[in-house]
């Protein structure tokens, strides 16, 4: 077990560099560069940033411990992501520039009306909120068990380590906005991956093969199987792929948290590029996460470890399957090398998360920004204060998700947060391919009912005598169901 002084030292010295990229970046701080980042942002930081955003702390965790049951199955659902990512270049992006949007949600503004901008921006919060709270919950409880909780002089609550968590974001990133996110999140994706290189390197190293032979020892095992033909799994080739698309399409082309920074490039083909080489970045890094996990798994065999197990179900527990190894059995190297690039990994994913909220609430629900009534010192002061306010209610949630107890329970809230983004998908799709209206006042309904539907649907799937599961393409049946709900508020077209 590595020394928790040591890993805390560590960590200290990685937040003093974000604090400090932080202090840079936020110097003559505006509103338009805590919004837009000043229309300025290099595409290549943007596009390397975006992989911080995109793998959470969980992901991190959670994909190279699942490849012991779901080998690289994980691949098929990526192949769809890019097709997205190709949708989101060419389609979503030239309207945001078109309309020189700050908040994605000005679109349902400009095309229904302002009850559905505050509706999209709402499921948008939500989702978010709860999400990002689930994925901090669980990445700080890793950090907790492993470090806090193994200092024998002194008790750290979890309420605390926690606190100093928020706290810390809330230093480099209240003032500068998604200005300095551009930078901060850049150099914490360049951890997150370090820390998935560093940690094949001391495995292969451990076994003392070489890259080569380490290499084909994956390639030529079950890990590496990647595409599964069953049409009643969930891990079918066909619903992976279609969920891979529409789910990069729902949760990034129509998310704010991963759009803003996209909108603060100097150009739409600036803009386009960064998406580009995002997707192309982001295939390298799932395979390496891949690659790592089948390593995980042959170095328990070679090693003659346990695999963590549940000591009710007898089952593995994925999620500790890699932090187990890398703290425990690998040596000082490897287990700061997995602590700065699960940090890199959390963090890059969640501080954004209150600039972003912050946009959206200000801009689409409070209306501040068009507010002609208050001066800019006024402004800056309803920024500030609702940027702190996020990160308060992220506190309360993670603080009750540790109450409760029971981590199986974040599975859920997230699997149902997932459920707000079918909401946006039919609200986007109804705005860019049809000449439908609703009638706005009643659009919240429709998208409350939808997701409600579409949960009775996939509940109901699991005792047809068919076997059909419904996996990934949920967010695809979710966002039908939900246009479906809407066309029963539809505006009659004018003789």
């Amino acid at each position: 077990m590595i020394s928790p002084v040591l890993i805390v030292s560590f960590i200290v010295v990685y937040f003093l560099f974000l604090l400090f990229i932080g202090w840079y970046t936020s110097r003559n701080s505006t509103a338009n560069s805590y919004f837009m980042g000043n229309k300025q942002s290099p595409w290549y930081l943007v596009a390397f940033g975006m992989i911080g955003d995109s793998l959470s702390g969980v992901t991190f965790i959670s994909v190279p411990g699942t490849v012991g049951t779901n080998h690289f199955s994980y691949l098929q659902l990526v192949f769809g992501y890019f097709v997205g990512y190709f949708i989101i270049s060419h389609v979503l992006l030239p309207i945001y520039y078109r309309l020189n949007l700050t908040s994605v949600y000005e679109y349902l503004l400009q095309r229904f009306g302002k009850v559905t901008q505050k509706t999209g921006s709402v499921f948008f919060i939500v989702s978010r909120l709860v999400g990002a709270a689930g994925r901090l919950f669980l990445a700080a409880s890793v950090i907790q068990f492993f470090v806090f909780d193994q200092f024998t002089t002194v008790k750290v609550p979890f309420a605390l380590s926690v606190s100093v968590i928020l706290l810390l974001m809330l230093l480099y990133t209240y003032r500068g906005g998604i200005k300095t996110l551009v930078y901060t999140d850049t150099f914490q994706s360049l951890f997150l991956v370090l820390g998935v290189v560093l940690s094949i390197v001391a495995i292969i190293s451990k076994m003392d093969i070489s890259f080569g032979t380490a290499m084909s020892n994956i390639y030529t095992s079950d890990y590496s199987e990647t595409f599964f033909f069953d049409f009643k799994k969930t891990n079918f080739v066909l619903k992976e792929f279609i969920g891979g698309v529409f789910i990069a399409v729902a949760m990034t082309g129509l998310d704010q948290n991963m759009m803003q920074k996209n909108l603060t490039c100097k150009s739409l083909k600036e803009a386009q590029k960064n998406i580009f080489w995002f997707s192309i970045v982001m295939m390298i890094v799932t395979f390496c996460f891949l690659s790592l996990g089948a390593l995980l798994f042959q170095y328990y065999d070679y090693a003659g470890l346990t695999l963590p197990t549940n000591a009710e179900t007898g089952k593995v527990i994925t999620d500790k399957v890699f932090p187990n190894l890398a703290l425990n059995h690998l040596g000082v190297f490897a287990g700061l090398v997995f602590i700065i690039g699960l940090t890199a990994a959390t963090f890059s994913s969640a501080d954004s998360v209150l600039t972003t909220l912050t946009t959206s609430a200000y801009i689409d629900i409070l209306e501040l920004e068009d507010n002609k009534k208050l001066s800019d010192l006024k402004k800056k002061q309803y920024r500030t204060a609702i940027h702190v306010g996020f990160a308060v209610l992220l506190w309360i949630i993670i603080i009750g998700f540790d109450l409760m107890n029971k981590t199986a329970i974040i599975s859920t809230i997230l699997m149902l947060a997932g459920y707000t983004y079918g909401p946006l998908l039919a609200l986007f799709a109804a705005g860019l391919f049809t000449k439908l209206n609703f009638k706005d006042k009643w659009v919240p309904l429709a998208c409350v009912m939808g997701p409600l539907v579409c949960y009775y649907v996939k509940e109901s799937t699991l005792n047809y005598p068919t076997g059909y599961q419904i996996g990934n393409e949920l967010i695809l049946v979710n966002g039908i169901i939900t246009f479906a709900c809407l066309m029963l508020f539809r505006k009659k077209a004018a003789i």
